[in-house]
């Protein structure tokens, strides 16, 4: 991500910008990984890395999905919110993304920590972050995808906000360094916000 202007937002770290919509936004999951079921945008990187583990992923598939490579993800296709400029999608088979299981578990997840690895090796930036995303060079609030969500949705009632709900995401996407910074930001807009003079960004 490039340093720039943003519209809608001012406060950019590690070249991304924050919409601070995620402070505040009352947010619960109780997850069943129907998340997953609508597939993934990988970046060009992510989708060669995992074509490069190929013949260690399909062993770890059940009948409900397919060993076929070839089936795996859609046509590329230009997005400036991926690294490389390009996007994947991964491909719907039997109603769920290609790399969950009939459990419910993803493969490229159950890959890692066989492996003893960190359980996100593998898997694509914006599924981890999911239900926050990239968009228009901003992390932001994936509200086109959770609002069809049963199970990881807007929670009028709840006082967890999706900055906390996802805390463990957001430290693997930023690292520690600058999750410290983004958590400092969020002191200082939620002083401002909660003093009723919060501006968007």
């Amino acid at each position: 991500m490039e340093s720039g202007t943003h519209p809608k937002f001012t406060k950019q770290i590690k070249g991304v910008f924050i919409d601070p919509q995620i402070f505040t936004f009352p947010f619960s999951c109780a997850c069943a990984g129907e998340c997953c079921n609508y597939g993934v945008y990988t970046d060009l990187t992510e989708h060669d890395n995992i074509l490069g583990i190929k013949d260690k992923i399909i062993p770890l598939m059940d009948e409900t999905q397919s060993k076929n490579v070839s089936k795996w993800f859609e046509p590329p296709e230009e997005d400036d919110d991926f690294e490389s400029g390009i996007a994947v999608g991964t491909e719907i088979i039997n109603n769920k993304c290609t790399f969950l299981d009939k459990n419910g578990l993803c493969t490229l997840q159950k890959l890692a920590i066989m492996e003893g690895e960190h359980k996100w090796k593998y898997k694509p930036i914006f599924c981890i972050l999911f239900p926050l995303t990239i968009f228009e060079g901003a992390l932001t609030i994936d509200d086109e995808h959770i609002d069809r969500l049963k199970t990881c949705n807007k929670n009028p009632v709840q006082t967890t906000s999706i900055y906390e709900a996802c805390h463990e995401e957001l430290l693997h996407f930023f690292g520690e360094k600058h999750f410290a910074e983004l958590d400092e930001y969020k002191n200082e807009y939620l002083s401002a916000f909660y003093s009723g003079v919060a501006k968007n960004g």
